[in-house]
């Protein structure tokens, strides 16, 4: 295996399918009230938490508009369809978390998405039992692209960033495991790699069972 202690992993578009089914959701919502361009912000608010969301569609659509109306009646819509289970889970996570465990890697999470609802799509998924630390974005003061979740994941493992990987989907998450010095891994979800993003990470595949191959090399 690579010299590596720990992989802190995101949440949506990394485990869960998650991001496609809030777009699908978003989308039903805005034709019901003639709001244009929302897949334009959905792209804006990739990897960002719940407050930095707010502000890019305040700033997208005017003060005025009435997001947090149309934000409720979204996540009503997502939490009727995917809660207790029914969210699918991204191919070979199960067998990625596998891997690490029964090679004695630390593993969190560090989602931009509230702790309550972190905590009970993985408890409901069952796969909560893999993770050693789970930090969630209403447990930090800056969301993602600003470092502080991942920094704050190392720190809760104990270990060092430069020791860990981040396994990320969108751009401000990887943007943001490259400022906290970890070592960026991207498997792209919905929004593709750019040059940027190959700049920043250290690799960039195409599934989790890519990841699996890359982490156990020598």
């Amino acid at each position: 295996m690579r010299n590596f202690e720990a992989v802190v992993f995101d949440m949506d578009g990394v485990i869960f399918d998650s991001e496609a089914k809030v777009v699908e959701c978003w989308i039903e919502t805005a034709e019901k009230h003639n709001i244009k361009d929302i897949e334009t912000l959905c792209r804006m608010c990739l990897g960002t938490n719940s407050a930095e969301t707010r502000r890019i569609a305040l700033e997208f659509y005017g003060e005025d508009f009435p997001y947090d109306e149309y934000k409720k009646e979204m996540s009503d819509l997502y939490h009727s369809r995917y809660d207790g289970g029914r969210l699918p889970m991204k191919p070979y996570i199960r067998e990625l978390l596998t891997f690490l465990k029964e090679n004695g890697v630390k593993i969190a999470l560090a989602s931009s998405t509230r702790s309550i609802v972190v905590n009970n799509q993985l408890r409901d998924a069952g796969i909560l039992p893999y993770f050693d630390k789970v930090v969630c974005g209403d447990m930090v003061s800056r969301s993602k692209p600003a470092p502080d979740i991942f920094l704050k994941a190392c720190e809760e493992l104990g270990v060092p960033p430069e020791n860990a990987y981040a396994i990320e989907d969108s751009y401000n998450g990887i943007r943001s495991a490259h400022s906290a010095g970890m070592r960026p891994i991207m498997v792209p979800d919905m929004a593709p790699p750019t040059e940027e993003m190959e700049k920043l990470a250290e690799v960039i595949l195409p599934s989790l069972n890519e990841v699996i191959e890359y982490l156990g090399k020598e």
